[in-house]
């Protein structure tokens, strides 16, 4: 994310979740705002992302915002009623929430959401009432700063969603945020994904890993930050979280990819981790 820019990465994504409504039938996630926000003006990049050759990612970016409003789910079942979305990027859960006493948080640096509210506005898709965006300034603010500003009730558990964020961090950026997040009391949870070492990949999963790598580091947002996932469930106690659940390709496909008539399923390149952990 380069400052005072809006994120290509997010448009990128928000494109990818666009042609699984298109391609993929039933979708893994429902989304039609999807279709409806990115609209007609990125006809090679939807045709693009609807190609079989990108069905893996396309399949992980939607399975990866599934498992996080599953938990999502849970979280309002165990009484949560506030859903930050850390990074919201183009995310559509606020304009198709099914929960009328939730409260979405959509936490990002102005420019994103700048461009966000234009093509909100382009589509025809108003705001919904129970919606706040949070702009980011981390030169003169805190994240914690940010959200209480913005009226998150610090005195109760929140549920946070931060996808696609985790890998173009440093890790003071990412130990300050789980550390924030593990400041609101028990029942708070977080859902979020990483990126395995460059390392540890075989050479077939490294090689499409480096091509990925190129990609966003050429949009000026490169990959930063990896962990093993015994580093990452360390992080995640260090911070004081105590229910852990990682998923990787496997778990994934066994959720939400089972007896498909179309094979949809992702493969083990492994393009990342999924996390859900919990005060």
């Amino acid at each position: 994310m380069q400052h005072g820019k809006a994120s290509r990465t997010a448009l990128r994504v928000a494109i990818r979740r666009a042609a699984h409504q298109l391609v993929d039938d039933p979708p893994v996630l429902v989304d039609p705002v999807a279709v409806k926000l990115i609209g007609q003006d990125y006809p090679r990049d939807l045709e693009r992302a609807s190609h079989t050759v990108a069905r893996d990612f396309r399949a992980y970016l939607a399975a990866r915002s599934r498992f996080a409003e599953d938990h999502l789910v849970k979280a309002i079942a165990a009484g949560v009623r506030q859903y930050v979305i850390l990074g919201a990027g183009l995310d559509t859960f606020a304009y198709r929430n099914p929960f009328p006493d939730l409260r979405v948080f959509e936490a990002d640096f102005p420019a994103t959401q700048d461009a966000k509210r234009e093509m909100l506005a382009a589509a025809g898709i108003a705001l919904p009432p129970n919606l706040t965006f949070v702009p980011l300034d981390f030169e003169h603010k805190t994240l914690l700063e940010s959200l209480f500003d913005a009226g998150i009730n610090q005195s109760a558990p929140a549920f946070f969603s931060w996808l696609g964020v985790a890998p173009y961090l440093t890790i003071q950026a990412f130990r300050s945020t789980l550390a924030a997040i593990g400041t609101l009391p028990e029942g708070t949870g977080v859902a979020f994904d990483y990126s395995l070492p460059p390392e540890t990949l075989t050479p077939e999963r490294r090689a499409i890993f480096d091509r990925l790598a190129e990609r966003v580091a050429a949009a000026g947002e490169p990959f930063q930050l990896f962990f093993t996932p015994e580093q990452m469930d360390n992080e995640l106690r260090q911070a004081g979280f105590r229910r852990i659940e990682q998923l990787d390709h496997e778990g994934l496909n066994q959720l939400y990819f089972q007896n498909r008539a179309d094979g949809l399923k992702l493969s083990p390149v492994r393009i990342g981790i999924v996390v859900a952990a919990w005060k």
